[in-house]
């Protein structure tokens, strides 16, 4: 698998599996308890959560060297992946930014919040076609 090995893709998988099972559970005990179809505050609270927490978990890997990388695949890729894929997103432009590459670190917001948007509008569109 060009690198990868098949231990990895297992721990990064059991990760996601817990990390989708926390988003449906965290998602929805949240959309319970505030307005419900008010404003869409799970999906808010798991992006904004998992943002934190891979700030923490990669902080916890490379400043403070506490993690190692199968932890780290764990936590960062796998448990926060299936978690929120937001939180990856926020960590990758953190990056950008402190390595003061401002124009791919506009480039990636840009493309990749306005790209996601029309794709979901065309994927909706599409299987209203179906």
């Amino acid at each position: 698998m060009n690198g990868i090995t098949f231990g990895q893709v297992l721990i990064v998988g059991c990760g996601g599996f817990i990390g989708s099972s926390l988003r449906f559970v965290v998602h929805h005990w949240v959309q319970k308890i505030w307005l419900p179809g008010v404003f869409p505050y799970g999906t808010l609270t798991v992006n904004m959560l998992g943002c934190l927490l891979i700030g923490l978990v990669i902080g916890l890997s490379d400043v403070r060297g506490l993690l190692d990388q199968q932890w780290r695949l764990f936590l960062a890729v796998g448990v926060l992946g299936g978690f929120t894929t937001y939180s990856s997103f926020a960590f990758e432009n953190l990056s950008l930014l402190s390595s003061a590459q401002f124009l791919k670190l506009g480039i990636n917001i840009i493309v990749q919040i306005s790209l996601g948007l029309l794709l979901a509008w065309v994927g909706y569109q599409g299987a209203r076609l179906v």
